[in-house]
């Protein structure tokens, strides 16, 4: 078994390399669904953003208005505080994910897809008590893989995603721009990471840099396996 951290900022291709893990044979799972699902009515994370949050952030139909709680989070300075509310949730809901994905198989790979590692763990030490339960990644996370790109090509990426016709792009830049600024560089990333993959945007590029990683994983998940 080996457990695997996939990060990388904003727009650095995730999910693209998600993807070909999962088609090598990798378990994968990503941390923004988990946070989607956990967001949901009726959820313990739910009724705790609106109390922190005010009923503003709540649509019509009762359901989380998340362009609304993004401006308050990212433009409001209390994106600390909604991370606080979500990364316990979804630290646990990996580590059950992982438990049910080893006992069918002990020699699997299990990858956990979070663009927010490296800052979990430091919104952690500077939380004191409260943020205990973000500490000690190496007991959560056995290697961490780090994508980097440019982050003129995340920008692009981003805005590709989310303003694809090109309606409403200054506003998608500048939205991009206020997630990366409270993201780790990726300089300073590469320094704690196990393995680097660099995203320049050449597809065959990265799936070969997916391809040469992948054996060396699966050693490692043997040798643990082994141990």
């Amino acid at each position: 078994m080996l457990r695997v951290g996939l990060t990388g900022g904003l727009g650095s291709g995730k999910s693209t390399v998600a993807q070909m893990l999962r088609e090598l044979g990798a378990e994968v799972i990503e941390s923004d669904e988990l946070g989607r699902a956990l967001m949901e009515p009726g959820q313990a994370a739910f009724n705790e953003i609106v109390s922190a949050f005010g009923p503003s952030v709540l649509l019509p139909d009762g359901c989380l208005n998340r362009a609304r709680l993004a401006e308050l989070a990212f433009k409001g300075g209390r994106v600390k505080e909604l991370n606080a509310i979500i990364h316990p949730a979804v630290i646990e809901a990996q580590s059950q994910w992982m438990t049910e994905v080893f006992a069918r198989d002990p020699l699997a790979v299990a990858v956990v897809v979070s663009a927010l590692i490296f800052e979990v763990e430091r919104d952690a030490r500077t939380g004191g008590e409260a943020g205990a339960v973000f500490t000690e990644l190496r007991k959560r996370i056995d290697r961490v893989v780090l994508i980097t790109a440019p982050d003129v090509a995340k920008i692009a990426r981003y805005v590709a995603r989310i303003a694809p016709a090109g309606a409403n792009r200054e506003a998608a830049e500048a939205d991009a721009r206020s997630r990366l600024a409270h993201q780790i560089p990726d300089s300073e990333k590469a320094l704690r990471a196990d393995y680097l993959l660099e995203n320049t945007g050449d597809i065959d590029a990265l799936r070969a840099q997916v391809a040469a990683l992948w054996p060396r994983l699966k050693q490692e998940s043997n040798l643990n396996a082994q141990r």
